[in-house]
């Protein structure tokens, strides 16, 4: 198997697929061809690093390895899983430092099955001989796909809470917009009436639809908050 490594991100044009059992992690600023030795480490040449999708050890010493990509094609699971979340959503690229630092790894994606989460999980292990080789992530990713019934269990979706959304405890739609990082649509829900907390309560896809709100990620985040706002009434000022 050849890889063509690189420790980037969808911003910069990260690309993964499969093809005729080639796995293939590329960009447009940081590949190189590892083919003789797919653990050798390579060094950027200046620039800025994408702190979301950087093993820790790259963002350390700025050296990447096949084992810094595999922590970046971690993220980009989860991404796609979210539909085109951001990673780590409104935190500083120093608060993200700090917490993965201190142990934080990013939370299962709604409706997302435990073995793609777990998967992402060991791609986010902090010691970097720890992480699976992409050969290891093709053959999980082929048995699964062979093992449809292994991605019915799904992660508690409880647990797609952003680490920085407060408690509500908010007074218009705008507060509850931004406690949820969903703040870019203000104007939208403005534009279609929606100007009181209580106008929101039973807001369904559909109507999130016709607003603008197309991302599949962000219509389930809202709707979750809703049914939040819905059974934890006493927190939320009407």
């Amino acid at each position: 198997m050849n890889f063509i490594s690189n420790s980037s991100s969808t911003e910069n044009g990260f690309v993964s697929f499969l093809s005729n059992l080639v796995c293939k992690v590329s960009d447009f600023g940081l590949s190189r061809v590892l083919e003789d030795d797919p653990e050798a480490a390579y060094t950027t040449r200046g620039g800025k690093i994408p702190i979301r999708w950087t093993a820790p050890e790259a963002i350390a010493y700025r050296k990447f390895t096949s084992a810094s990509d595999v922590w970046s094609y971690g993220i980009v699971m989860w991404e796609v899983i979210s539909y085109g979340e951001r990673p780590y959503w409104e935190m500083s690229n120093q608060d993200v430092i700090k917490a993965i630092d201190e142990g934080y790894r990013l939370p299962a994606p709604m409706d997302c099955p435990v073995v793609l989460h777990q998967l992402m999980l060991d791609c986010w292990e902090k010691g970097r001989s720890d992480r699976p080789k992409f050969g290891q992530i093709v053959t999980i990713l082929d048995k699964l796909i062979r093992n449809p019934a292994s991605l019915r269990e799904l992660a508690n979706s409880s647990e797609w809470e952003d680490p920085t959304t407060p408690e509500f405890s908010v007074n218009t739609v705008d507060e509850w917009l931004e406690a949820i990082k969903m703040g870019q649509y203000k104007e939208n829900f403005s534009s279609a009436g929606y100007v009181s907390l209580d106008s929101i309560l039973y807001i369904s896809v559909s109507e999130l639809a016709k607003m603008g709100v197309n991302l599949a990620g962000h219509q389930k985040k809202i709707l979750s908050s809703v049914q939040t706002l819905q059974t934890q009434g006493t927190h939320v000022q009407v």
